[in-house]
């Protein structure tokens, strides 16, 4: 791979809307290209017999099934409520 130029850095840092000094797109350049480098590294391995994977563990659904329950009457939950009208909740209005 080719390595990493400071124009390369300063686009990207235009795109990001970032504002960076030379001295930060001068390391920011060296450790893009330093990064880009291990992840070439990584290329050379062989993962011939490896087979493809979602997930590094095996995690299971441990979620319960979505059953209907009534959990609790509508009357109950309004019998404490502040103000209500027509079965629902009243609040304060925010839009004037």
């Amino acid at each position: 791979m080719a390595e990493i130029s400071k124009e390369q850095v300063k686009h990207v840092a235009n795109l990001a809307r970032l504002a960076l000094k030379d001295e930060e797109v001068e390391t920011f350049t060296q450790q893009l290209g330093d990064i880009i480098n291990y992840a070439e590294l990584l290329n050379e391995l062989d993962t011939d017999d490896v087979k493809p994977t979602t997930h590094v563990l095996d995690l299971k659904n441990v979620m319960r099934k979505d059953e209907p329950k009534e959990w609790i009457r509508k009357e109950d939950a309004l019998k404490n409520a502040p103000d209500q009208k027509d079965g629902q909740f009243r609040v304060p209005s925010i839009l004037e």
